[in-house]
């Protein structure tokens, strides 16, 4: 079974917090999910292979841990996921970027695909999922069932706010794939909405209504 990460980091929570408020201006808001996807790259890039690799400082040659290659993917869900891209090529800044374009229909609440194009070498790949939500599931179970279809094997999903249902049925659905989240909310409410949760992120990140 897939493990779920919750991050308890002060600086995530403080961020976290500002972002839940409905006053926190757009600019604000997509500073702040820019300044915390950066921060939890850090934490789900943690097993990044490395090799020695011999360098020279100015005191003399010496053998140093790198990077054995940036074998990233990162994969936002539009087009709330956009958002997060900027934070996590900070930290690497040679991954590939794909994009699955997914919106919830109002009446069934199931994911629909309008787009997807994701880069041709997912299988060597660890590809990173990242929308800003994890609600009901089902988009994140889209694309994660897109991702396996073009090749991809190592896959995990990142997310500020994750309800607990939404954990539930990814992990039912595929076991393998771990989970990295900011914060595990309540519950969904009667419009599938995550509770306490922080509203529509793409919205608040486009100021859309």
């Amino acid at each position: 079974m897939g493990k779920v990460y919750i991050f308890d980091h002060p600086l995530i929570q403080h961020k976290l917090g500002i972002m839940r408020d409905k006053n926190t201006s757009v600019k604000d808001f997509r500073d702040l999910v820019r300044e915390v996807s950066m921060l939890m790259a850090y934490e789900v890039t943690r097993e990044l292979p490395l090799v020695d690799v011999e360098v020279e400082t100015p005191i003399c040659k010496a053998t140093m841990k790198m990077l054995k290659g940036e074998d990233i993917g990162i994969v936002p869900i539009l087009r709330a996921g956009l958002g997060m891209v900027d934070g996590m090529l900070q930290m690497v800044p040679n991954a590939k970027v794909g994009h699955i374009g997914l919106f919830r229909d109002p009446e069934t609440k199931l994911p629909v695909e309008y787009y997807c194009k994701l880069p041709s070498d997912l299988e060597t790949r660890q590809v990173i999922i990242v929308d800003p939500m994890l609600a009901t599931g089902g988009s994140s179970v889209a694309a994660i069932d897109l991702i396996k279809a073009k090749g991809g094997v190592k896959i995990s999903l990142m997310s500020l706010i994750a309800a607990p249902e939404g954990i539930e049925v990814v992990q039912k659905a595929h076991p393998d794939v771990d989970i990295y989240v900011a914060a595990r909310d309540s519950h969904l409410n009667d419009h599938a909405y995550i509770v306490p949760g922080l509203g529509d992120a793409g919205d608040r990140l486009y100021g859309t209504k």
